[in-house]
């Protein structure tokens, strides 16, 4: 669709065109994601390794894939010891996740990954001499007190509250990877990813969109949080992955935030959705979480001056194609329940 636009700078001798039959390990890769980032490493000619332990992930999402011979999938959890036989040459670190419906769930684990799973993926790219992308998030900018939020902004997390979790987590991932850069010269590359969506998100992972979609869908009310007033900007998923290839393939290890500076409030979101949708569901407002963001925007100046990029899908265009994704699912998707996590250390 919109990625030609955005590749019609990756002609072949480009710097941001990678070799083809080059190895690349995404982890992560039956989330939302990382099976994305694994369609777009097959078509640009990869042999892709996927990892993931189906915790948050599901095999539906990449199991178009396993009759290539250019992908293979071990099911595996990388806060263990990973091993890959062969050639390395990237490693994309897209393991966690990444919603408060999840990681409030399995705080552990999830401090787990992004502590643990990033030694040992920082430890495979020193070993492999390969280059590692590791996926950090908006969140490490907690309940900013600045807006838009750039690279240099600090964040304002609350280490000890329920969000915590991810927040600190993702944190951790950063400094540990600029460690790795820094003192044993691995070739780190950093994104911070801002809200994103598409095809293949959970519609009951908890995060507004898909909660939004599922609740029209069911015919059940909107629920927004607080007043509504609290913003988000919403990145369409092929948008993101061109600025994840390009961070990959550029030069720069210092943080890059990827996102659509689109901003608008949680309320305005919700009548959006009404109106797509063509429902009659009312909005209903409930009390807002504890540390949930005021405001999400990203500043992508950077993005913009370092990789060329900037997002080319309207969140008009990405809603339609969301929305129908998520109206052709199963009847038993649509009313399916958060998933229950067994208790892991």
């Amino acid at each position: 669709m919109n990625n030609e636009k955005n590749n019609e700078s990756l002609e072949s001798g480009s710097p941001l065109r990678g070799r083809r039959g080059q190895r690349v390990l995404i982890t992560g890769a039956a989330g939302f994601l990382g099976s994305h980032l694994c369609d777009r490493f097959i078509k640009e000619g990869y042999h892709v390794i996927g990892m993931d332990n189906l915790i948050t992930g599901d095999l539906k999402n990449i199991e178009h894939l396993f009759k290539q011979k250019e992908f293979e999938f071990y099911h595996h959890d990388v806060s263990k010891f990973i091993h890959v036989p062969g050639p390395l040459d990237y490693i994309l670190h897209f393991a966690s996740p990444a919603s408060p419906i999840d990681y409030l769930k399995i705080p552990i684990q999830t401090l787990k990954v992004g502590s643990l799973g990033t030694h040992n993926c920082l430890g495979l790219a020193l070993a492999k001499k390969a280059r590692i992308l590791v996926a950090s998030t908006s969140e490490v900018y907690g309940d900013p007190l600045v807006h838009p939020q750039n690279e240099e902004y600090w964040g304002n997390v609350n280490p000890v509250g329920p969000r915590g979790v991810y927040d600190e987590a993702k944190r951790f991932q950063e400094a540990m990877t600029m460690a790795y850069h820094t003192f044993h010269g691995v070739e780190t590359r950093i994104i911070r990813i801002f809200n994103t969506y598409g095809p293949r998100m959970r519609l009951n992972d908890g995060r507004a969109l898909p909660a939004f979609i599922g609740q029209a869908l069911r015919g059940e009310d909107l629920t927004v949080f607080g007043d509504g007033s609290q913003t988000r900007s919403f990145c369409y998923v092929d948008d993101l992955i061109e600025g994840i290839y390009r961070l990959l393939l550029s030069d720069y290890a210092q943080p890059v935030n990827v996102g659509n500076p689109d901003e608008i409030s949680l309320k305005d979101f919700a009548e959006e959705i009404i109106k797509l949708t063509g429902t009659a569901q009312k909005i209903v407002y409930k009390e807002l979480p504890k540390d949930d963001p005021k405001q999400r925007q990203p500043d992508i100046t950077k993005a913009k001056a370092i990789l060329n990029w900037q997002p080319k899908v309207s969140r008009a265009e990405g809603l339609k194609i969301t929305y129908e994704y998520f109206k052709n699912l199963p009847k038993e998707e649509l009313h399916k329940l958060p998933k229950e996590f067994e208790s892991r250390k």
